[in-house]
């Protein structure tokens, strides 16, 4: 599942993955410009998420 959103996340150029030819195998990801310009809006919906919880009542797992 998490190489799923990893591969998907590259393509649509929100990271970049760098292979090294070692063993055992390593792979590297680097988030990238527009994956930086992602993370205000992320955090904006996670903040209305969590403050429509607390008007609801519902309590946070943090």
């Amino acid at each position: 599942m998490l190489s799923s959103v990893l591969r998907s996340l590259e393509n649509e150029g929100f990271l970049t993955r760098k292979v090294h030819a070692v063993v055992p195998p390593k792979v590297e990801y680097t988030i990238t410009k527009r994956g930086l310009k992602a993370i205000p809006i992320i955090e904006l919906i996670r903040k209305y998420g969590s403050d429509l919880m607390k008007e609801f009542g519902v309590k946070s797992k943090d």
